[in-house]
């Protein structure tokens, strides 16, 4: 359920000792002690994915609050359009760099391993933020466990429909483990319960764009759909203006979304969205920099990171929104 972490370094005060004079002698106070030398400055590098959705832009944020910690170098670079390459070149830039830590979201969970290993190689600390890599023994990977997040979204699809329902679930990026892992899950807790259920695919990198053109011909080759699940919430709204387009009102077809976005939540206060598997959006980004930070410090920290999730609906929009942080930046209150 939703944790709150607080993350802090507390600095030790040097004890300094007195030296007594031989006995029938005047007590004379020990020279001050030397000032413990300062703690060396770390340099820790964010390279995200590019995304510029809403849930990236409140990890964003919360990892750059993180990088404004004393004794840190923080340097926040993004991979231009989305485009691996670019994020492999930020990453050998890096290396050449020296920095002392990197803590990345991945453009492609295979595609980064090569630089990724390189850097691992030249003892730089490597964080995942939010999605996984795979072929490389990272430092930790700090994200919400995805197959139980996604499970409750399926488990919570399947007590809305019949199993001779329709379900179109539009997809994130497959050649992620984020995207996988969302749709794992998903499809483990609908079909748990409701196994002859067909669902109709709306394949997605994460473009809130093609979900929608996605949705418009899933409604017309399926026009009797009655549920439509996504795997992030810019997903969420391709899917409203799906439904706006074909004639639909909220509530008409009902929506799962994924993420607890001010956008996707702001959906779910309007009546179109009816649950939402959320994340800790703002902490996941913090606490992977925070990570990024202590290892760069020599400190051992923890191989996996679950930084949470929770079940959105109606009845607790509003708490969730408010605990969560994301209220500040919905615009339906």
């Amino acid at each position: 359920m939703i944790q709150k972490r607080l993350f802090g370094q507390l600095a030790i005060a040097v004890a300094v000792a007195a030296a007594l004079a031989a006995c029938g002698k005047k007590e004379e106070a020990a020279p001050a002690a030397a000032a413990a030398p300062a703690a060396k400055e770390v340099t820790v590098a964010y390279i995200t994915n590019g995304n510029t959705n809403e849930g990236w832009t409140l990890i964003n944020g919360g990892a750059k609050g993180a990088g404004a910690a004393t004794g840190v170098k923080f340097i926040e670079l993004a991979a231009e359009k989305g485009e691996l390459s670019k994020q492999l070149a930020i990453v050998e830039d890096m290396i050449t760099r020296k920095v002392n830590a990197i803590a990345i979201a991945p453009v492609d969970s295979a595609g980064i391993a090569p630089a990724v290993n390189k850097a691992l190689a030249a003892g730089i600390a490597v964080v995942a933020v939010d999605t996984g890599i795979t072929g490389a023994d990272i430092t930790s990977y700090v994200a919400t466990d995805n197959i139980p997040a996604a499970k409750s979204q399926g488990d919570w699809a399947a007590d809305q429909v019949a199993d001779t329902d329709t379900v179109i679930y539009v997809t994130g990026d497959q050649g992620q483990s984020t995207g996988r892992e969302r749709k794992e899950g998903f499809l483990a807790g609908l079909k748990a319960k409701k196994p002859n259920v067909k669902v109709v695919e709306v394949p997605t990198t994460w473009d809130q764009t093609m979900a929608q053109n996605g949705v418009e011909a899933a409604l017309k080759a399926n026009p009797k759909a009655k549920l439509i699940a996504c795997a992030w919430d810019g997903g969420a709204l391709g899917a409203k203006a799906a439904l706006l387009a074909a004639g639909k009102k909220a509530g008409d077809v009902k929506i799962a979304g994924f993420d607890g976005s001010p956008g996707g939540l702001d959906m779910m206060k309007e009546g179109w969205q009816q649950a939402n598997s959320a994340q800790m959006l703002a902490k996941i980004g913090k606490v992977g920099v925070e990570s990024a930070i202590a290892a760069a410090q020599g400190k051992k920290i923890e191989k996996r990171i679950d930084t949470g999730s929770f079940l959105v609906l109606p009845t607790n929009v509003d708490q969730f929104a408010k605990d969560s942080g994301v209220a500040q930046f919905m615009k339906v209150k």
